[in-house]
């Protein structure tokens, strides 16, 4: 009986897994607007300090690493993440990219999320804003029906 829970236990914490592995999380806005514009998907910016924030790794842990999020992120967006890490290397073009768009969108807390359309005009990228969110407490459901909320519009 033992080994029976054992290897069901192991089964379904791979399928919670594969799901995961198979979500892109983007560092470089260039390519990942490209992406959005072939795919005709909005961008999700995540603003995180991914080793310090409480908050971002709450977010992360209760929603943004669910089966429910990954099936959602697939289907309605292009992944961006943008990482204010205090102990975590960062390369410095990364750096300077994340904070040009943390000032671009008037960033001032973590975890922030941003929904947006890049459009592309006379050769440059402009980020149309949807709206934001961050964290929304009730799980994955209550997210994403936020999210959903801003995508509507």
């Amino acid at each position: 009986m033992k080994k029976i829970l054992v290897t069901l236990l192991l089964v379904v914490s791979s399928l919670a897994v594969n799901a995961q592995e198979n979500l892109t999380w983007h560092t470089d806005m260039a390519k990942a607007s490209e992406l959005s514009i072939k795919e005709k998907k909005p961008l999700l910016l995540f603003f995180t300090g991914s080793d310090w924030c409480g908050w971002c790794i709450r977010l992360q842990k209760e929603v943004l690493k669910t089966d429910d999020f990954a099936k959602w992120a697939k289907d309605n967006v292009i992944l961006v993440e943008l990482d204010f890490p205090r102990r975590t290397p960062q390369d410095e073009a990364v750096k300077k990219q994340n904070y040009e768009l943390q000032n671009m969108f008037q960033v001032r807390g973590y975890p922030t999320i941003w929904l947006v359309n890049p459009e592309k005009k006379e050769g440059k990228t402009n980020l149309v804003g949807l709206g934001s969110t961050g964290y929304v407490a009730g799980g994955p459901s209550k997210w994403l029906a936020e999210a959903n909320k801003i995508l509507k519009k």
